[in-house]
């Protein structure tokens, strides 16, 4: 009859316990729900100011300690900063402490710091990932981030799921990335509005007694999206002045022949007198848009583009390119060039946004505003930089969630813990 007693109170005493810390719980969460409710509201009516304050007292100690251990703890770590150890020596320093908003991290190439306790994420540039000398065994704490702003041309083994999987923050050209990196050749909405090279219709007219309607500079030739043989049947159809090496049948001033020399004004200018450009990627990607596709916009020449299949997403407006994908036959896009080189209300149309200074493309004009990065501009981080920040930002993230969730297991331990005591319960735990 006791040993009945006794597993009855047992029993008892675990429902009770169990009761106790989940109503301990549920206290907890809705007192912080209240707390950030309130801090919300204080923000935005400072007549609530005192309310808010006798609301949330009883929560502010919690808080103030929570704040000060973190505080603690990171000036006694040596240098209380995570480490972000570049495996691909892409920047070249050896050791550098960044600033990122409010957090601050070690960013380096030297791999002796592969197994420092503060190492927290691994750094990849694409073209040098390797996947025979990877840091291994991977750590549960070990963040890894690729970037990489080339297309598959430059390393496929990356375009594979199993790979590109492996990386918890990515900087590609995808939409798709963390760092979308889509827009990395064009400066910004005034670059494709600037009207600096652009030659009139008329003076175009008159230099094609001269030059044909369309160029073509390559001097990659044969890459995987086969280009140049599409490029070499066009021809048989209509004229094309090609500079490159790659079917060349017109040569370049002597100073403009080196391929850095591609965004020099002087190539501007010779460009920017034809009517049509042949912009033809080196590979057929979504999202991969390179300074083929932004160059001729910025010139005022009309792309006649083959490359990304997502390309609609990213035009000016609805009538700024000709697309190779809407012609079933390169018979078929000559005659269609030929026949606005022929009628200039026609051609027109495809430099009317650009005359007018008009951009109706919402999603370009948005990741234009929003990218956290900026291209040749002195007053904005480069990507690099903003890949390295955002991958230290959701580092420092990762250590205060895990820091908050331990405090407040250890709290909801201890409170329950001091339920126990106080219904005296170790006793109801001991065997029968």
């Amino acid at each position: 009859m006791v040993c009945i007693q006794r597993r009855k109170l047992l029993a008892s005493c675990l429902f009770m316990t169990a009761t106790v810390f989940l109503l301990v719980t549920l206290q907890v969460v809705v007192e912080l729900g209240k707390f950030e409710r309130k801090k919300f509201k204080n923000s935005h009516l400072q007549d609530g100011h005192n309310k808010v304050e006798e609301e949330s007292k009883h929560l502010n100690v919690f808080f103030k300690k929570e704040a000060l251990t973190l505080k603690r703890k990171k000036r006694l770590e040596v240098g209380g900063y995570p480490i972000m150890l570049w495996w691909s020596p892409l920047t070249g320093e050896t050791g550098r402490l960044g600033q990122c908003g409010m957090d601050a991290c070690f960013f380096t190439i030297n791999r002796t710091y592969l197994h420092h306790p503060r190492t927290k994420a691994f750094l990849f540039y694409g073209t040098d990932f390797n996947i025979e000398s990877l840091p291994l065994p991977r750590k549960a704490h070990h963040d890894w981030a690729l970037f990489h702003e080339e297309s598959p041309k430059n390393n496929y083994k990356l375009f594979h799921e199993q790979v590109i999987t492996l990386f918890n923050h990515t900087a590609t050209f995808s939409r798709h990335s963390h760092l979308p990196l889509t827009t990395q050749y064009l400066e910004g909405v005034d670059a494709l509005k600037s009207l600096r090279y652009l030659v009139p219709l008329q003076s175009k007219n008159n230099l094609r007694k001269r030059l044909a309607p369309l160029v073509y500079v390559q001097s990659d030739c044969d890459p995987p999206s086969d280009r140049d043989s599409y490029v070499r049947e066009l021809m048989t159809y209509i004229e094309v002045d090609s500079y490159g090496e790659c079917l060349r049948n017109k040569d370049l001033p002597q100073q403009l022949k080196n391929p850095t020399s591609m965004d020099a004004d002087g190539f501007y200018r010779i460009i920017a007198q034809y009517k049509f450009i042949l912009a033809f990627e080196n590979a057929v990607c979504d999202d991969y848009i390179t300074e083929k596709f932004w160059r001729p916009l910025k010139l005022g020449i009309v792309p006649v583009y083959y490359g990304s299949p997502s390309i609609k997403d990213w035009l000016p407006s609805n009538r700024s390119a000709i697309l190779i994908s809407e012609f079933a036959h390169p018979r078929e896009l000559a005659s269609y060039i030929r026949r606005l080189d022929y009628d200039d209300r026609l051609y027109k149309a495809y430099i009317e946004w650009k005359l007018k200074g008009e951009i109706s493309n919402q999603r370009l004009l948005a990741a234009l505003r929003e990218r956290k990065w900026g291209v040749q501009d002195i007053n904005q981080d480069n990507y690099i930089d903003a890949f390295e920040c955002m991958v230290c930002s959701k580092v420092w993230d990762n250590i205060r969630l895990q820091e908050k969730v331990s405090k407040v297991l250890g709290w909801l331990s201890g409170r329950s813990l001091l339920y126990c005591m106080v219904l005296s319960l170790p006793p109801c735990l001991l065997p029968p």
